[in-house]
């Protein structure tokens, strides 16, 4: 595991994401999905697994969920599990917020 911090102070990490919505960033030569919900954080990866639409363009629910733009699979962002749909699990990413930014965890 390799860890990537994007920005320099929790109040830069914050003002990168908007709350409650999806933002597509180039972290260690991959492509991923981050958003957040108020200062909860979740990362995750780009595609949708059951026909790869883009997740950046998804919607984030109150229930710590992105729904895909596609067909409207919900998944968990923090665990990745289906909750509505049927096809794989979503890959996450761990992520944190320090007072030095944000930090993520990529394979």
């Amino acid at each position: 595991m390799k860890t990537f911090t994007l920005g320099q102070s929790k109040k830069e990490a914050v003002g990168m994401i908007p709350n409650k919505q999806i933002k597509l960033l180039q972290v260690g030569g991959q492509r991923i999905c981050i958003s957040r919900i108020n200062e909860s954080f979740y990362a995750f990866e780009q595609h949708c697994p059951h026909r790869k639409a883009s997740l950046h363009q998804g919607m984030i629910t109150d229930f710590e969920e992105v729904v895909c733009p596609l067909h409207e699979y919900r998944f968990h962002m923090k665990s990745g599990e289906v909750k509505a749909g049927s096809c794989g699990t979503l890959e996450t990413y761990s992520i944190k917020l320090t007072d030095s930014g944000l930090e993520i965890e990529m394979p």
